[in-house]
């Protein structure tokens, strides 16, 4: 008697041995294939750095306004109506430590200051409290540095004080947020502050700004057109449903 409980139980023990090898590896194979299925997804949206596009590089810091990031984002990253690629959309930092936008999201930016490559257009945008960017040396070099090679340069809303500090756009037209016209102008004197109570956006040689938020998509779409054509800005519209944020009161 003794004898066959000790078999019985060697066998119950073979058994869930068995039953716990098989589920550990049907458990591997899910987690292999989950993996496998992120990686493929994942390669599918990755878009590649190609040295023969215009490179359009978003400016960030933390407690920068994320909307005028995605926005500028949102215009270039998107392809011809063919899915061709047309640029390479790249965000740039001070260290490659993620950042933490105004309204809590954490960003990862491509590259830094050090490495950041060759820019066809930096994009300059802003935070509410700015007294930290416009008193950052590494910031205001990195925009002066940027000066010389890019053939644009665009600031979205409080993003026109780090071009003040920086001088490049000294004697030029530029606008801000709504309401910061005015301390703009005192702060830098030899901008030309446009009235932000009326005008939305203002282009003047290489730098074009506008009042922010999502007034930044009127300053990327308007060089989006001047770097393709009218028939692709069009599009890019009609791909963000432009027109449905405009009438939507109708």
């Amino acid at each position: 008697m003794k004898k066959n409980l000790v078999i019985i139980l060697i066998l119950t023990a073979i058994c869930i041995s068995c039953n716990s090898d098989k589920s550990k590896t049907t458990v591997e194979k899910i987690e292999a294939n989950n993996t496998e299925t992120n990686a493929a997804t994942l390669t599918k949206h990755l878009k590649p750095f190609k040295s023969e596009l215009p490179t359009i590089g978003l400016l960030m810091y933390n407690g920068v306004l994320q909307s005028e990031v995605i926005a500028t984002s949102d215009v270039f990253a998107k392809p011809t109506e063919d899915g061709k690629q047309l640029f390479n959309v790249i965000t740039i930092a001070q260290t490659k430590n993620p950042i933490t936008t105004e309204e809590g999201m954490r960003f990862v930016p491509d590259y830094t200051f050090e490495n950041c490559p060759r820019l066809t257009a930096l994009f300059v945008p802003s935070a509410y409290d700015m007294f930290a960017q416009v008193h950052n040396e590494q910031i205001i070099d990195f925009i002066k540095q940027k000066n010389k090679e890019t053939k644009y340069i665009v600031s979205n809303c409080a993003g026109a004080q780090l071009i003040g500090a920086s001088g490049i756009a000294d004697g030029r037209k530029i606008v801000t947020w709504i309401g910061g016209g005015d301390q703009l102008q005192k702060d830098y004197p030899n901008l030309k502050v446009q009235d932000d109570s009326v005008v939305t956006f203002v282009e003047d040689g290489k730098f074009s700004s506008s009042n922010g938020n999502l007034a930044s998509y009127i300053s990327a779409l308007n060089l989006l057109e001047k770097i393709t054509d009218a028939e692709h800005r069009k599009f890019v519209e009609s791909y963000l449903y432009l027109d449905r944020l405009q009438n939507w009161k109708k």
